[in-house]
């Protein structure tokens, strides 16, 4: 077996190609040990000092590190553990759910706070298929995704994971980028911005 991998935007995260299906659908992103107890190869992942996240997209893994760690110390030890992880034939995911949408599976969740009830579902429906089809599938090439959370008051809420959360350049792409993509085909859209 081997595993490409890719630097993303973010330098304290870093993509695992295994050439192979991740995830069949769906996306899932531990960001603790704890969080990781669905699937073996997050868990696995994490016994590694320095893991900090871990993020399954379709056909890649995205390891997140500590700031005191190197990544030339850290990634033999992380393709050493994603290709036991494959050898193995272990599931991705464990338990009720497994294999169909995923941990975290929250692509259609919204929080309460972040919704406006006098917007018409055209709007929303809109700015759900911008994300899906040009803003999602280019944050998937460099690691990560991208999560619709709600529009109020002329704001567009979006939630980053992957290496996508807490990377330097996030916000420069959610104001040059994605804002004025939105505000270009949604005249309704003011601004952008990034949630838990």
């Amino acid at each position: 077996m081997f595993i490409q991998t890719e630097e993303t935007p973010n330098p304290a995260a870093l993509k695992f190609l295994p050439g192979k299906a991740v995830l069949e659908s769906g996306v899932a992103d531990f960001i603790s040990h704890a969080a990781a107890q669905r699937s073996p190869l997050a868990r696995l992942l994490f016994e590694i000092d320095g893991v900090a996240g871990v993020f399954l997209g379709s056909d890649f893994v995205t390891v997140t590190k500590t700031a005191d760690k190197n990544w030339q110390v850290l990634k033999p030890m992380v393709l050493g553990a994603v290709m036991d992880h494959f050898t193995s034939g272990a599931p991705m995911l464990e338990g009720d759910g497994a294999g169909s949408d995923t941990e975290d599976s929250d692509s259609e969740a919204q929080d309460d706070d972040y919704n406006d009830a006098g917007v018409g579902g055209e709007v929303i429906a809109q700015i759900k298929e911008l994300i899906d089809t040009r803003v999602r599938p280019s944050v998937a090439q460099d690691g990560g995704d991208i999560i619709y959370r709600g529009f109020k008051n002329g704001t567009v809420y979006l939630s980053l994971r992957g290496s996508c959360a807490g990377c330097p350049s996030s916000s420069a792409t959610l104001k040059m980028g994605i804002e004025n993509m939105l505000r270009h085909y949604v005249p309704e859209v003011l601004q952008v911005e990034a949630v838990s």
